[in-house]
């Protein structure tokens, strides 16, 4: 369960993204350069403080946690609205937080809580988040991130490397980025390949642990995402059975299409409640964080891809027409299955 001022929370996102029509606003901004509305960020920013969430208040933020964060995130999710908040304030900014660099802290993460400043975190390579798709050498770093949120739009990068996180300014000399094309047309995805870019390590210390940290925290946070967009989909389901006629009949009335949305709704809730242990569990450092968090991820694909597909059959043909959000919503599932990987499940000490 979530307290009431997370409740709260939820009521006024959700309430502005209604108010700002932001899934109605999808298809006009995927065909931008930002790739998103920057006046529903903006308005998100100052009026709810969403990026400012995870943000220590040291550095500008409210420092309410991660959990709020994400429930941010699950409520983007219902829209499928590519603000950078996954990417640069929950991403970005905890990977600021992990590297322990305070200067790094100070001088970038004001900007990232007022939404004045985007971060996108450079990190996997063409295979996937299993490798690193940067390598540095001293001072510099070469090769190509792939699949990089917020990539061509960032004032800011974070290399994540074998050998720890790195900074480095998009304008400098040897940083070409580019936006790619992807399956979700709604999600906007880019390549940036370094050549001999100067790099400026964050923190001193080891960084496998950081390391798995953000990777644990980019799970949830997808996990997170999915439900949103799952729960739509139920929703937009539900409501569509009950005024389409089929036979003399709405079809919600059958007791075979009864039966599958009964499933769809067993589906999304157990992928809410795996999402928000997980959460809670990573915010609260809890030693069952790693195992939570693989739950969640697993639970919330299988149930976000099958919700997905069900809304396809369950609206029929016109649910693959451009003009229907459905597709939009069944690219982004497949899309979220890959995002940042898939965890192995965790070793269990008795």
């Amino acid at each position: 369960m979530i307290s009431e001022e997370q409740q709260e929370l939820v009521s006024a996102v959700r309430g502005l993204l209604a108010k700002r029509d932001a899934r109605a606003g999808i298809r006009q901004a995927m065909d931008t350069d930002l790739g998103y509305d920057p006046q529903l960020w903006a308005q998100l920013c100052e009026q709810v403080g969403v990026a400012a969430l995870a943000i220590p208040e040291e550095y500008g933020g409210f420092g309410a946690g991660l959990a709020e964060a994400l429930l941010v995130v699950t409520e983007l999710g219902r829209t499928l609205a590519d603000v950078p908040m996954l990417g640069s304030a929950v991403l970005g900014a905890q990977a600021v937080l992990l590297s322990g660099d305070t200067d790094a802290g100070e001088r970038l993460l004001p900007g990232v809580a007022e939404g004045t400043r985007t971060l996108a975190v450079c990190w996997a390579a063409a295979s996937g988040w299993d490798e690193f798709g940067v390598r540095v050498t001293g001072e510099t770093v070469d090769g190509t991130a792939h699949y990089v949120l917020d990539g061509t739009i960032a004032d800011t990068l974070i290399v994540v490397a074998e050998s720890g996180l790195y900074e480095v300014d998009p304008s400098a000399s040897g940083v070409e980025r580019r936006r790619v094309a992807a399956m979700d047309p709604s999600r906007s995805l880019s390549e940036i390949t370094f050549t001999g870019a100067a790099a400026r390590r964050l923190g001193t210390g080891d960084p496998a642990p950081v390391i798995e940290r953000l990777r644990q925290i980019a799970w949830a946070a997808v996990a997170a995402e999915q439900v949103g967009a799952a729960e739509y989909c139920l929703e937009a389901t539900v409501e569509y059975t009950k005024s389409r006629v089929q036979f003399g009949r709405v079809i919600g009335s059958f007791q075979a299409l009864k039966h599958r949305m009964a499933d769809m709704y067993v589906l999304a809730e157990s992928a809410k409640s795996t999402a928000l242990t997980a959460a809670i569990a990573l915010a609260e450092d809890n030693p069952s964080a790693a195992e939570d968090v693989w739950v969640a991820r697993h639970q919330c694909t299988e149930a976000f891809t099958t919700i997905a597909a069900e809304t396809i059959q369950l609206h029929g043909g016109i649910a693959i027409t451009w003009e229907h959000d459905a597709h939009l919503y069944f690219k982004r599932a497949h899309g979220d299955a890959h995002l940042f990987g898939t965890p192995k499940r965790p070793a269990v000490h008795g």
